[in-house]
């Protein structure tokens, strides 16, 4: 999986580029200081995943990712944690906060192999109707029957859809924002920019985040008050 490094901090770049180093998957093309000089490399290269900073001189990572090829992955890492939930506005698939741990370092890249791989096969899957109870998932020119009731939540990936099931991702070419006008409300409900989950799936709650099994998903700002008035009636 080939990867970049976007940072101004030349002691954050050679950090991750060691950490990058022990994952075999990954191959680093190159590490640039400035978001300039990577766009212009990502012109002439294919890149699949970006390791990218926030705050840097000239354009900030954020809009930096605005710009990025749909197919390209980012994996955000900055000094400052308050940027998190921005982060869902341009799908990436992680946020570590510097100093980075090497095992969420790992574990996010583990996560951005698997989505890769979903992306490379999302044309032999594809959401075709969804019915009352379930919805038809076509994929190898057959059709696959997802009951809604299974789903635990579903994720936004560039222009897609991921279908987290128990032991099972879907794929589909739908953006976040249709499949949500199509589910039906009274089951699944949308808690920031990036996902939408099943409320019968909820094991906890904060004032932040929402506990699915093993998967904490952040709470937007714009979203709390309709997720505690649907969960909490007020």
């Amino acid at each position: 999986m080939r990867c970049i490094i976007v940072d101004d901090e030349p002691i954050a770049r050679e950090g991750i580029e060691k950490l990058v180093e022990q994952i075999p998957p990954l191959v680093l093309l190159k590490t640039f200081n400035n978001a300039k000089s990577a766009a212009a490399f990502m012109q002439e290269k294919e890149v699949d995943l970006v390791f990218l900073d926030i705050q840097m001189p000239g354009t900030n990572g954020l809009e930096f990712a605005r710009s990025i090829p749909k197919h390209t992955l980012i994996i955000f890492t900055t000094a400052y944690s308050e940027y998190a939930l921005d982060s869902y506005e341009v799908d990436a698939i992680d946020y570590l906060v510097k100093p980075i741990n090497p095992i969420k370092f790992k574990k996010a890249v583990d996560k951005a192999i698997h989505y890769h791989s979903l992306l490379l096969e999302e044309e032999k899957k594809n959401i075709e109707n969804i019915e009352e109870d379930h919805i038809y998932v076509k994929s190898d020119r057959r059709f696959f029957r997802v009951n809604l009731k299974d789903i635990l939540f579903i994720e936004s990936l560039k222009d897609y859809a991921i279908i987290h099931l128990e032991g099972q991702e879907v794929i589909t070419r739908m953006t976040i924002k249709n499949i949500h006008e199509l589910l039906p409300k009274n089951i699944f409900l949308r808690i920031n920019r990036s996902f939408i989950i099943n409320r019968s799936k909820i094991d906890s709650f904060s004032n932040n985040d929402v506990f699915i099994g093993k998967h904490e998903i952040a709470i937007g700002n714009l979203y709390r008050e309709d997720f505690f008035q649907t969960i909490m009636g007020k």
